[in-house]
């Protein structure tokens, strides 16, 4: 029966379909948490979310988790300060960050890698784009 359903793209790769990776979702935005949750779930990865750039950074100290998906337009500490903040952090600057923001500007794209980010990805994000990239990161 199997053979007349679809196969996932992780199946099609031989990869496996469940992952032993944990990736933090930042965003002020309940909406945008709930896609960017659902993407990343249907990869395989687990995930745990933070609210706002302190809480993010708080919960990437205590959580470790293997990447960070952060918001750049959020209340307090933005993205771009968060990001910074772990990339200088002894205990998170290992952890990878990927920029996920409506600011699609060059100078936008250039500050947020200058920050500390590996990625920097425009919503609304294509699934596909953001798994490749998460896994790519994480392969090292």
């Amino acid at each position: 029966m199997r053979s007349f359903f679809k196969k996932n793209s992780a199946e099609q790769s031989g990869e496996k379909a469940a992952v032993d990776a944990t990736i933090l979702i930042v965003d002020d935005s309940p909406t945008e948490t709930h896609i960017l949750k659902g993407i990343v779930e249907s990869g395989g990865y687990r995930v745990i979310t933070a609210s706002d750039g302190e809480s993010g950074v708080a919960a990437a100290k205590e959580s470790r988790p293997d990447l960070v998906l952060m918001d750049v337009v959020m209340q307090g500490l933005n993205g771009f300060q968060a990001t910074r903040q772990l990339s200088k952090l002894p205990e998170t600057q290992d952890i990878p960050v990927i920029v996920v923001t409506t600011k699609d500007q060059e100078t936008d794209r250039a500050w947020g890698l200058r920050q500390g980010a590996k990625e920097y990805v425009v919503k609304p994000v294509a699934a596909e784009d953001l798994l490749g990239k998460i896994r790519n990161i994480l392969a090292g």
